[in-house]
């Protein structure tokens, strides 16, 4: 089984907001449900991104084995 995110809504008086448990600053707003869910598909996105650049940074000159990670619990 691959290991799930949980995504979380709540109605505000301005619309939704929304965030994802298990990723620290992987939050949005968005006037509908969906405008949010879409936003925090986008917020994901560039937090991922942003790690893998400062992850690229601090290992620049360094010897390092990259492979492809998949999570997969029992």
């Amino acid at each position: 089984m691959r290991e799930k995110l949980t995504a979380v809504f709540q109605k505000s008086p301005y619309g939704y907001i929304g965030y994802v448990e298990e990723i620290p600053g992987a939050n949005t707003q968005g006037a509908t449900l969906e405008e949010t869910k879409k936003n925090l598909v986008e917020a994901v996105q560039l937090i991922l991104e942003t790690n893998r650049m400062l992850a690229e940074q601090d290992l620049i000159d360094k010897e390092i084995i990259r492979e492809d990670f998949d999570i997969v619990t029992a």
